[in-house]
């Protein structure tokens, strides 16, 4: 089967596989305690910053709410984009696990601006109302945009002018990346972030994501807040070992690159079809377009994708890392039939 549904859809890169083949042939100390874990906390501080704080754990829901718990406490507000993935697809878990309100401002590109955040940022030091703590942001966003250095560095300014912590979502910061060409500390540390949850999954790994704390003064609390959370994996080395493959040779780059071509090719093919017209700018791996309902259904008969708003006819498209031309050629020349 081969579909446009979710990169999560996508296998594992071979380079990833054969680090899992290669850490499970022998004993190892669970719980981090083993040398694949030591390799790959060492590559992710010379990635992004010497000295940060990786926390590998299971899966993306995952890492957003140990962030999410770490940078706040249950009295705060949490704000994003309506769209934005813990307010949407999380099923209540960032409610639950932080006891936070989550605040969700409306965009028109799922893209947060200083301008969009200073109405919600009110009622500072008022014992009645819950107290703006954190900002939440994806990168790319739930409809595939990428935000630019400036304008993560006007968030992140204005979130620190009022004591609160900014926490991306990089569940496709590859993809950010390689639209930008960019590495990844210039659009997380430079920018000021606080603290991350890298994603992998939708670009090459097998499972398990890594939540990276540049802020100091969170590093304390952060491997208690990880095992509260049920994120603590036993045999890590099994997550760990992913991300040492991933990061070598730039990998993580590589294959965005390439899921990013590919969704360019398919954009470049659909915005000449009569009938077709996209909702969203196309910067990443994901296609937003709207097209007729008959030839929707047509398509639904060989490929599985998800309608964005099925009111409108409007469905998404995502490209991985192991998407090919022929995959590309295969839905179109469908469609054009």
């Amino acid at each position: 089967m081969r579909s446009f549904a979710s990169d999560n859809n996508s296998g594992v890169h071979p380079q990833v596989m054969e680090a899992l083949n290669q850490a499970n042939k022998d004993h190892a100390l669970g719980y981090g305690d083993d040398r694949w874990t030591e390799e790959a906390i060492h590559k992710l501080r010379e990635t992004f910053t010497p000295d940060c704080e990786p926390l590998f754990v299971f899966n993306g829901t995952g890492s957003n709410v140990v962030a999410l718990q770490l940078i706040t406490r249950p009295y705060h507000s949490i704000l994003c984009a309506e769209t934005a993935h813990i307010y949407v697809d999380e099923c209540g878990s960032p409610v639950k696990m932080t006891g936070c309100q989550i605040r969700p401002i409306a965009t028109t590109d799922g893209k947060l601006t200083p301008e969009l955040i200073r109405p919600y940022l009110h009622g500072f030091g008022d014992h009645h109302h819950s107290q703006p703590g954190a900002i939440y942001l994806s990168q790319c966003t739930e409809f595939g945009t990428v935000y630019m250095p400036n304008e993560l560095k006007a968030i992140t300014e204005l979130a620190h002018q009022h004591g609160m912590r900014v926490h991306m979502d990089g569940a496709r910061i590859a993809n950010a990346c390689a639209l930008l060409r960019l590495s990844l500390k210039e659009l997380t540390v430079d920018c000021g972030i606080d603290i991350l949850s890298f994603g992998g999954t939708k670009n090459g790994l097998m499972m398990g994501e890594c939540v990276i704390v540049f802020d100091p003064s969170l590093k304390a609390e952060a491997r208690f807040v990880r095992k509260q959370s049920a994120q603590l994996a036993s045999k890590m080395r099994y997550l760990s070992c992913q991300f040492t493959a991933y990061l070598a040779d730039e990998l993580w780059l590589k294959n965005a690159l390439h899921a990013n071509a590919m969704a360019d090719q398919l954009y470049e093919a659909l915005k000449e079809l009569p009938g077709v017209r996209f909702t969203q700018k196309v910067e990443s791996n994901q296609l937003f377009l709207t097209m007729p309902r008959p030839q929707i259904d047509y398509l639904l008969q060989s490929y599985f994708f998800y309608f964005w708003n099925e009111e409108a006819d409007e469905i998404r498209l995502v490209t991985s890392f192991d998407t090919t031309p022929e995959d590309v050629e295969a839905f179109l020349s469908l469609l054009r039939a």
